[in-house]
């Protein structure tokens, strides 16, 4: 069974007290749900080992940018940490995404990427969904679409192209002033 994951991380117990809002676009650039969630106080900071780096990608004050383009397979999220500064972008690789109950969602497809600001392009949890279609979780068109979908974002990173990363400061703005 897939994982389903919603915008609003409701039920995240590291997360104390939470700000959350949302919006529908439909703009020239993007057409899908974007969704801001900040951790005002967590029980503890997340990190997370990225080869010989450890990355915080959870604390107080945080904000997660939740960008669900309409019709795409993939769902991005970017961390800013407390002063404003993106932590990581980080893709993850969808079989569809939608709405339900007014909270956007989508069916994670084990496959993600992060670009990390420096540049730095990591591919994650390739085991994970090699194990998916060895047990049947997932049909051998979920596994190919997966890939085929990452390359596809890969490419478009290296030319400079995968326009969410660009929108992302922008729809972090928007949202904000709703939270205010």
């Amino acid at each position: 069974m897939l994982k389903r994951k919603f915008g609003d991380r409701s039920g995240w117990k590291r997360v104390l007290n939470k700000e959350y809002a949302q919006t529908h676009l439909n703009t020239e650039e993007f057409e899908g749900y974007i969704t801001l969630l900040h951790t005002v106080k967590v029980s503890q900071p997340l990190t997370v080992p990225y080869g010989n780096d450890t990355l915080c990608i959870v604390d107080d004050g945080y904000m997660w940018l939740q960008q669900f383009p309409k019709d795409k397979h993939h769902v991005m999220t970017t961390v800013f940490d407390a002063q404003g500064q993106v932590v990581q972008w980080y893709i993850d690789i969808t079989l569809r995404s939608g709405v339900e109950s007014g909270i956007p969602w989508m069916d994670d497809l084990f496959l993600d990427l992060v670009l990390l600001p420096s540049g730095e392009l990591i591919v994650l949890d390739e085991n994970e969904l090699e194990e998916a279609l060895l047990e049947g979780t997932i049909a051998q068109s979920h596994y190919e679409l997966a890939w085929d979908e990452a390359e596809r974002i890969k490419e478009l990173i290296s030319r400079g192209s995968f326009d969410l990363i660009k929108l992302s400061r922008d729809h972090k703005e928007l949202l904000k002033c709703i939270l205010e």
